[in-house]
């Protein structure tokens, strides 16, 4: 597949005077069959989050009175999560607030 090195669209073979070219249905530029693409591609800049000790240490997740499993501490912080398909329900998961250990609800 060839795209024009003007606008980007996809380049159609058509024949002319014998011979078969690349045609640009929006601009009209054309390509022979030997000749070479050039294409540049853009790469957006990945951006860097930098989550400082103090930043890292914030929990924005909700919390349940539940016991864990590991130190019976009763306070864990939940979410929920489609584990399986779409018409099965979701599946909850505790992370215990001081011990940070992670278990999910058995149903």
């Amino acid at each position: 597949m060839k795209f024009c090195p003007k606008c980007d669209a996809m380049l159609i073979p058509t024949k002319k005077e014998g011979s078969v070219v690349f045609t640009c249905p929006k601009c009209g530029y054309e390509m022979s069959p030997g000749e070479r693409e050039v294409r540049q591609i853009k790469r957006e800049k990945e951006n860097v989050v930098v989550i400082g000790r103090d930043e890292q240490k914030l929990r924005t997740l909700p919390t349940a009175k539940v016991e864990c499993p590991k130190c019976g501490n009763k306070k864990a912080f939940y979410w929920m999560v489609q584990t399986r398909g779409a018409d099965e329900s979701s599946t909850q998961f505790f992370r215990c607030t001081k011990c940070n250990y992670t278990w999910r609800e058995m149903t």
